[in-house]
């Protein structure tokens, strides 16, 4: 580690120090020449740049980053929210010189109002926002979901501020890559603050770290441990402890708390946990933190360790026991995650990359390889486990960093078995990939409007359905844009919409293949072997229902079903405890036997007490 502190220092002095005025604006822009990354010299009235906050089961959490201080001035910030008619101090938070931030936390909180709030600095800046109201109430819940804000631009987004103030988002979701300045992410921050600060200040965000913001081209995190080679592929962080934790407080300490803090190796780290919103109870994941690296685990068939061009490759040798995605702590917080149902009526994952390899053509000459390991669909074992547990919740997943957009639903031992998942295009692309596959698919999608979709294997040989894809090419402006995904509670539908830079939401039309329309139970689109007994159920409105596995004791699924009556399928004949309602209301129901296919329909009245 001692070999590192020295490089710490020079990044944080390097980005301090630097000044200059802001870029020129752009509505579209294409690529162009990086300009220098720089901290502005702000008068003393304007220290604070931005805020970001998030509220769930009461709690709000709220981080504010600053331009750098100097000696002699205030290190707190004060909290006020607007209570009749005048401002009410709620919370003081000391600045913290590591980052120039500070983090807020109120508990209780009341979220079933709008809060007007503004925070304070001695020195006299001030920064005001909305802190809204939990939108339980509301039937569609709206998620913009964003990610690779590449660095070769590094101009306002006013095209995005523009749509997104129209298309009014309940959340917005940046799943990674907010940041490319590898070494200076402080100076990057304050960028991205300004960037899309305007469309922060009043409604919740979610900003998750991937590789470039914590210094990494790719990032296979190995559970915490320190890499020793400079592409990290041999496992670990290279950029010290201290820096990666600044990464991770600056972009996840407004997220609701850890739902377990216990730092990895070294010190680093963790902040998965769950938010939920709107009746919409997103897990947010850390799929890079206890990834393996392929180094001197998989034999190398390419350029490099984690590209394999090689036609005679095995697909399952490179699927090796010892390696992991997510690891056995956010395997086990997903099972907890998908079996509560308090509260909610749809579940989402967010994290940085898909579960599947959906790039054939990468880099700027369009180069094509068989099969990528730092997507997640690499290792395969591990890649099933967690679609697995994710799939007993009924979860779609939204994630990002491919710099390709893609709407596909995942298969681990047939097609269309696992959920559905929407990958975000980049806000800035500085590395293009394309879906080409060169394999007919199995079967094709004859009502799509793109030719390349229907039933495919990735290079790993996982099973997935493309749906709809953007491919970064000169013709589709290289594939930058933004998502939308919009959960509707009364039909259970999550609708996908992909917009491309410069488009105005008021005028235009989503790109071409989108919108996709969903059903929630189709995130679980695993055929049945049989059924249990139809349940008839009285005295609660769309209760949860889970299934239990009497022989494994394992949880099928879980599922806040619509109305009184719902038929379980199961995957395997034998004996179920069949569990409905929730906390004092609620009946459990042993022995229940399996159904095979073809018998014909049982009832089983339940009566909620």
């Amino acid at each position: 580690m001692k070999r590192l502190f020295p490089v710490l220092v020079t990044l944080f002095s390097s980005s301090l120090l630097l000044s200059a005025q802001s870029p020129a604006k752009t509505e579209s822009p294409p690529p162009r020449k990086r300009e220098p990354l720089i901290v502005p010299d702000v008068p003393r009235n304007e220290l604070i740049c931005f805020a970001l906050y998030t509220t769930s089961r009461g709690v709000l959490k709220m981080s504010t980053f600053l331009y750098p201080l100097k000696d002699g001035e205030e290190r707190k910030l004060t909290l006020e929210v607007m209570r009749d008619e005048k401002w009410q101090p709620l919370s003081e938070a000391p600045v913290e010189e590591l980052g120039w931030m500070a983090q807020f936390r109120v508990s209780p909180w009341d979220d079933a109002k709008e809060h007007r709030y503004r925070i304070t600095h001695a020195g006299g800046s001030i920064y005001e926002g909305v802190i809204r109201r939990n939108p339980v109430d509301k039937d569609e819940i709206v998620v913009a979901n964003f990610s690779c804000n590449g660095n070769n631009d590094r101009g306002p987004r006013e095209d995005i501020i523009r749509n997104i103030k129209a298309q009014n988002p309940d959340l917005l979701f940046f799943a990674g890559d907010q940041s490319y300045d590898h070494k200076e992410h402080y100076a990057a921050w304050l960028l991205f603050g300004r960037q899309f600060g305007e469309i922060c200040r009043d409604r919740p965000v979610v900003t998750i770290p991937d590789d470039h913001d914590v210094g990494h081209p790719n990032l296979w995190g190995e559970g915490g441990e320190i890499s020793r080679v400079p592409t990290g592929n041999d496992g670990g962080y290279f950029m010290p402890v201290p820096y990666v934790n600044m990464v991770q407080r600056a972009q996840c300490g407004h997220l609701p708390d850890p739902a377990d803090p216990t730092p990895v190796k070294n010190g680093i780290t963790v902040y998965y946990t769950s938010l939920q919103l709107g009746g919409i109870d997103f897990a947010i994941l850390e799929d890079r933190k206890w990834k393996t690296g392929p180094a001197g685990l998989v034999p190398q068939m390419g350029p490099r360790p984690d590209h394999i061009n090689d036609p005679n490759y095995d697909r399952q040798s490179i699927d090796v026991p010892e390696a992991q995605l997510l690891g056995d702590r956010q395997l086990k917080f997903l099972e907890t995650w998908a079996n509560s149902w308090n509260g909610v009526e749809m579940k989402c994952v967010l994290s940085q990359t898909p579960f599947v390899g959906t790039a054939h053509l990468h880099g700027g000459k369009a180069d094509r390889l068989l099969a990528d390991l730092d997507c997640n669909g690499w290792p395969q074992s591990g890649r099933n486990a967690a679609l697995r547990v994710i799939r007993r919740g009924f979860a779609v997943h939204l994630c990002g960093d491919q710099h390709l957009s893609t709407v596909c639903q995942y298969g681990i031992n047939a097609w269309g078995d696992a959920p559905w998942a929407f990958a975000s295009p980049a806000i800035a692309n500085i590395y293009p990939r394309s879906w080409d596959p060169l394999e007919k698919p199995k079967r094709h999608d004859a009502a799509s409007t793109l030719p390349a979709t229907g039933d495919y294997y990735d290079g790993f040989g996982n099973k997935l359905t493309m749906r709809a894809y953007f491919n970064a090419v000169p013709e589709n402006n290289m594939g930058i844009g933004y998502g939308i995904a919009r959960f509707r509670k009364s039909t259970r539908e999550i609708t996908f919409e992909l917009w491309k830079r410069g488009a105005d939401v008021t005028k235009d039309k989503p790109v071409t293949g989108w919108p996709v329309t969903i059903r929630q139970q189709d995130n679980y689109g695993r055929a049945p072997l049989g059924w249990l007994p139809t349940l008839r159920i009285s005295g609660a409105k769309d209760p949860v229902v889970r299934i239990v596995e009497e022989s494994s004791g394992e949880t099928v699924y879980a599922l806040r079903i619509q109305g009184n009556q719902f038929r379980p399928k199961i995957f395997n004949a034998g004996s179920y405890t069949v569990v409905v309602g929730e906390g004092d209301h609620q009946v459990t129901l042993p022995n229940v036997s399996s159904l095979s296919l073809d018998a014909p329909e049982q009832n089983l009245e339940i009566i909620i007490p």
